[in-house]
């Protein structure tokens, strides 16, 4: 991002985060619904929400101006973050260390993919 300040990267990387959080948000919502349904008998009214969560991930990951892609390997970072926040959020379920450290990782992998100069 040359000729960009340290100010606007930080803004654009926010920007992103939060746009991929939502989306991640959005697709796990999406899948987890059904997997309600299937697994624990909930009722299949459930499946309304869901294929509209899963409509909305669509949507979301086109507001991205760069190539899918590239867009798709940027969102798998932060779809890692959100997937333990979600275990450990809705599931209950404690996060270890390697949990931490494999989403720190995932979301520096985001920053990189998403925040390169342009070629």
């Amino acid at each position: 991002m040359v000729g960009h300040t340290a100010m606007s990267i930080t803004m654009e990387l926010l920007r992103l985060s939060f746009l991929f959080a939502v989306t991640a948000i959005a697709e796990i919502v999406g899948c987890y619904l059904p997997w309600l349904v299937v697994k624990q008998g909930k009722t299949s009214l459930l499946l309304l929400p869901a294929a509209l969560s899963l409509a909305l991930f669509a949507w979301l990951l086109t507001l991205h101006p760069t190539a899918a892609g590239r867009t798709y390997a940027a969102y798998g970072g932060m779809y890692i973050a959100v997937a333990l926040a979600w275990l450990r959020l809705v599931d209950d379920i404690a996060l270890t260390r390697w949990d931490i450290l494999g989403a720190a990782i995932a979301l520096i992998g985001m920053a990189v993919i998403a925040l390169q100069p342009p070629a």
